[in-house]
């Protein structure tokens, strides 16, 4: 995701002093698999934890000795998977690309020197190009996407006649952001909405990315639009609905496993993780979080359920 800090996690990083996340079935069942144990990795927001278990368990059904571990965030579980700490992680495409694009080029050069865009085949390319040096293995991406997105509310969509981001533009109408800070210069938010579709903003409500308190000021019609993601699973009960992003503003962050090399870079691995890769879709994760979020399912329940829904595992 490109813009949602991650949500408080559980650990420090260091040897096998990650702290173990309770995968349920997972776990256990697989403790001791034929074919060796794997590490899941997962950070500390909703949706990586579901991700996570859904790898788990498919592992296990496999034969994998599996268990996951929530890592608070990217700067932590990154150097754990490069050292073999953890095996296999839940990614997005052009978050990771311009993450490893700042550790091998500084920290300007997201900004300066992108290699991520809204072309998800050459954004993996070049993800795989700064993965492979540091001994991680990209697998296949897939449909299911988080990236930024931007909602209005039902009544201010249908009264305007709104469906597209486009069609804001075309509207004329002024538009507060409810957002972070940094919407004021990032370029997938206040400048390119200006730039790419001509979205008329006067200013940015600071209330943060997606936060109750955003998506309450547009539903109270106190801002028009709010930055959040496309896996928001809280928008319906705010009245709140996504504008298409219909000329491609933001990037590919399309979800996809990333594995230790050395330790799960096998085939047999990734063609397991690319029955989940090949039918997980964008609505899927949001009834995942929501199922977590709102109706507080265990991630390892919602997992399990969904896995045997769509007939990955046997129930």
């Amino acid at each position: 995701m490109a813009v949602i800090a991650l949500a408080g996690g559980l650990a420090a990083c260091g040897g096998k002093n990650l702290e173990e996340g309770g995968t349920g079935g997972a776990t256990e069942a697989g403790a001791a698999g034929k074919k060796g144990s794997l590490v899941v990795g997962s950070a500390g927001f909703t949706e990586s934890k579901v991700l996570a278990e859904l790898y788990a368990q498919l592992l296990s059904d496999a034969g994998y000795g599996t268990s996951v571990k929530t890592v608070e965030n990217r700067e932590l579980y990154a150097p754990a998977l490069e050292k073999g700490e953890i095996d296999v992680v839940p990614e997005y495409a052009a978050t990771l690309a311009e993450f490893l694009n700042a550790k091998a080029n500084g920290p300007e050069a997201p900004e300066k020197n992108p290699v991520a865009s809204s072309d998800v085949a050459a954004t993996v390319e070049a993800l795989e190009k700064l993965a492979e040096p540091r001994g991680l293995k990209v697998l296949p991406a897939g449909g299911a996407v988080d990236q930024n997105a931007f909602a209005v509310s039902k009544e201010y969509a249908e009264k305007n006649d709104l469906k597209t981001l486009s069609d804001l533009g075309k509207s004329q109408l002024k538009v507060k952001i409810a957002a972070g800070d940094e919407c004021e210069i990032r370029p997938f938010c206040a400048p390119g909405l200006k730039k790419e579709y001509g979205i008329d903003v006067t200013g940015v409500d600071p209330k943060g990315v997606g936060t109750t308190q955003s998506k309450q000021a547009v539903k109270d019609g106190a801002d028009q639009l709010v930055l959040t993601t496309t896996t928001d699973a809280t928008l319906e009960s705010f009245g709140l609905v996504l504008l298409e992003d219909d000329k491609k503003l933001q990037n590919a962050d399309n979800v996809l496993p990333v594995v230790n090399a050395k330790d799960a870079g096998t085939r047999e691995i990734a063609d397991t993780l690319g029955k989940l890769t090949k039918v997980l879709t964008t609505d899927d994760l949001v009834e995942l979080n929501r199922k977590i979020d709102s109706d507080r399912a265990k991630p390892a329940d919602a997992a399990k359920e969904y896995l045997e829904s769509k007939g990955l595992i046997k129930k």
